[in-house]
């Protein structure tokens, strides 16, 4: 009988026969695709929101209608995918919970609060220091002390993210952004912490990634409404036209990205690849929604990146390769 070894939050085989090792290794490579789709959806939503902003949306609003549009399009085919198992629904309802007010919602609310405050590609950065709390919580909470290959891909991703920042540069940094990007950084620990998850808290089968992700964007759009309503948070929207490619477009095209592209198809791969390549490397793969969104923002809005940020971006990519093969 094979050995197992803890791997992340997920048990893996660790000996086996030569199919399961294909098997595994087909896996792993299905994860990294998914994940690399994920993080160029995921890296789009700055652009699309940070133009709706510009326009007169807050940030909350631009969330709310990013959460209702995706979960509008992902209403049939959770549907089919949970092939009548309510009952599965009901006994995973605290991990939709939990994933659909942290990982849905607060992770956006704080990420569109940082954007409204810095450029869009600062933000991003900010809000991946969230690997640094899955590798740190594992350790702790696990004991998966990290090995050496995770730890040289941990420091080479940390300079890459100082390097990026260009904090020497003269525009200088919003420290109510940096706030707002770090407390999206611990949601997004959370988020990743319950995409990871391939059974409910039962033991029984997990949720669909379709189904867990409605459901949460379900949670979400249910929870930033009653915010809305009670007035603990502005919700403003707007019919002007928006600029996206120096052209002005109705403000329906980035909603229908944000809904769409960056929630609706980013979440639920992103569960896929959470399940394949567990939490810590899931994060680290995620990392290339940095260099999408940095791209996005130069190419839609122009926020040019630096020399030094070009470098950054680099070392970003070795410290996900480091870690890859840490892991395999």
């Amino acid at each position: 009988m094979a050995t197992a070894r803890a791997l992340d939050d997920e048990m893996v085989p660790a000996a086996g026969t030569a199919s399961t090792a294909r098997a595994g290794r087909a896996g792993q490579g299905a994860g990294l695709a998914l994940g690399l789709l994920s993080a160029m959806c995921f890296g789009t939503s700055g652009t699309s929101a940070a133009a709706l902003i510009a326009a007169g949306w807050s940030p909350a609003g631009a969330v709310l209608a990013r959460v209702c549009v995706a979960a509008l399009a992902l209403t049939v085919p959770a549907i089919i995918a949970l092939r009548g198992r309510w009952g599965l629904l009901r006994r995973s309802a605290g991990q939709v919970v939990i994933y659909g007010l942290v990982g849905v919602a607060a992770c956006q609310f704080c990420y569109f609060n940082a954007i409204a405050r810095m450029d869009v590609g600062i933000a991003i950065l900010l809000e991946y220091l969230g690997i640094v709390l899955i590798v740190g919580w594992l350790w702790v909470r696990h004991g998966q002390r990290p090995r050496p290959l995770t730890v040289l891909g941990g420091i080479a991703a940390l300079g890459g993210l100082a390097l990026m920042l260009d904090l020497s540069g003269s525009g200088g940094v919003s420290l109510a952004g940096v706030a707002w990007a770090l407390a999206a950084a611990v949601a997004m620990a959370v988020y990743f912490f319950q995409s990871a998850s391939t059974s409910a808290a039962d033991g029984s089968d997990a949720l669909p990634p379709v189904a867990l992700t409605w459901g949460g964007m379900v949670t979400g759009a249910a929870a930033l409404a009653l915010l809305g309503a009670a007035r603990l948070t502005p919700l403003s929207f707007s019919a002007a036209d928006v600029t996206l490619l120096n052209a002005r477009v109705s403000w329906v095209v980035p909603v229908l990205a944000l809904g769409v592209i960056a929630a609706a198809i980013a979440y639920v791969t992103g569960i896929g690849a959470a399940r394949r390549l567990g939490a810590k490397l899931g994060s680290f793969v995620a990392l290339a929604e940095v260099l999408f969104a940095a791209g996005f923002a130069w190419l839609l809005l122009h926020q040019v990146p630096t020399g030094m940020q070009f470098l950054g971006g680099l070392l970003i990519l070795a410290g996900v390769v480091a870690v890859r093969l840490d892991e395999a």
